[in-house]
């Protein structure tokens, strides 16, 4: 499991929201790199959502140097690389690499308005860049947290969220009933005239009935509907 390292970050709304988007996708361990207001800072929880025990157990270090001083893989997240010669990856490639490396890894996320500081890259062994749109090259802290969070996640036996359980289509005799007992509530409104066309009008109703593939329940709901309809048409 990677550490998530912020490198000088601006505002505890942006660590808490980091937080969030780590524990999401089962990253727990967080580590800040003097962060601009101090630390605990009362901004982080509410942002965090939930995410208390990666804030709770976050630490905090003086230097990006003594942040990764126990890490042998260090990728740092820029979209500049400053005359850097590293390797550059994808966070997809970065993620695969860390998912299968011996030793621990970190990865570095740098200032809200600046970003991470050649210095800090310097110290990486590699760099993490995301494919994006050169016109309009704006993540936010959080959103460059999630996207690698994300990709570390696919290579984790992480739980999806259940499915709803569908039902089966309902048997036709109950699909001939709803069309049925709407054709006989139709008929007395003159719905299906000119009788030239009764027929064609019928064979569009069914089309329409039949193509959502309502389960029993939908239909015994849609059948109660038509029968308070019938009551109020007789009182």
């Amino acid at each position: 499991m990677p550490a998530i390292v912020l490198v000088r970050p601006q505002l505890g709304e942006n660590i808490g929201k980091a937080a969030r988007a780590m524990l999401n996708f089962g990253l727990t361990e967080m580590r800040l790199v003097a962060p601009r207001d101090g630390w605990p800072n009362p901004s982080a929880g509410p942002a965090a959502a939930g995410a208390d025990r990666v804030l709770e157990e976050a630490r905090v270090f003086d230097s990006v140097a003594e942040a990764v001083a126990d890490c042998a893989h260090v990728y740092a997240t820029t979209v500049r690389k400053r005359g850097v010669t590293k390797p550059v990856f994808t966070p997809e490639a970065a993620a695969k690499n860390i998912a299968t490396a011996v030793g621990r890894s970190a990865i570095l996320f740098g200032p809200e308005r600046s970003g991470l500081e050649t210095e800090d890259v310097a110290l990486a062994r590699a760099i993490v860049t995301v494919p994006i749109n050169p016109e309009f090259g704006s993540l936010n802290l959080a959103q460059a947290v999630i996207l690698c969070a994300y990709e570390w996640s696919k290579h984790q036996d992480l739980v999806a969220p259940t499915e709803e359980e569908l039902l089966p289509p309902a048997p036709q005799e109950e699909l001939e009933g709803l069309i049925a007992h709407l054709g006989h509530m139709l008929e007395p409104k003159g719905y299906f005239l000119p009788e030239s066309r009764a027929a064609a009008t019928r064979r569009t109703l069914r089309s329409m009935l039949t193509k959502p593939g309502w389960n029993h329940l939908e239909i015994r709901t849609l059948r109660g509907i038509l029968s308070s309809l019938e009551k109020r048409d007789r009182t």
